[in-house]
């Protein structure tokens, strides 16, 4: 089964996510800061992550930087998820260790595609 982790301040986009890709092959956890997402993978490292670009207690670079190191074995898809597309935090995003990244608001046609892009079946 695959575990995703969707780390955002806002509870809405936590629960949309959960709600579109939670199902039998997938579980969703979710982060309100970067803080509770680091202790939630330093006990289980998600398949994938999204992480908000504008996160109240960290830059989501040093996020993505820093869950890419937390197991040398384990590399999950992190992807980034902002407001409005912005060339250099896609680009410091991408140099942490992002994989890709996307627009809020979303769409479930939307998230799904990006997932099919990651290769990741929800």
């Amino acid at each position: 089964m695959k575990r995703c982790m969707i780390v955002d301040d806002s509870s809405v986009i936590r629960k949309v996510v959960s709600r579109i890709l939670a199902g039998p092959d997938m579980v969703v956890v979710e982060a309100p800061t970067a803080g509770d997402a680091l202790a939630m993978c330093a006990a289980e490292l998600p398949d994938v992550v999204i992480v908000d670009s504008r996160l109240p207690d960290m830059a989501s670079e040093d996020l993505i930087r820093r869950l890419t190191t937390l197991d040398p074995q384990v590399r999950p898809h992190i992807m980034i998820c902002m407001t409005e597309f912005d060339v250099g935090t896609i680009m410091r995003a991408r140099r942490a260790g992002a994989r890709g990244h996307m627009l809020k608001p979303f769409s479930r046609t939307q998230l799904l595609e990006c997932f099919r892009d990651m290769e990741i079946a929800a």
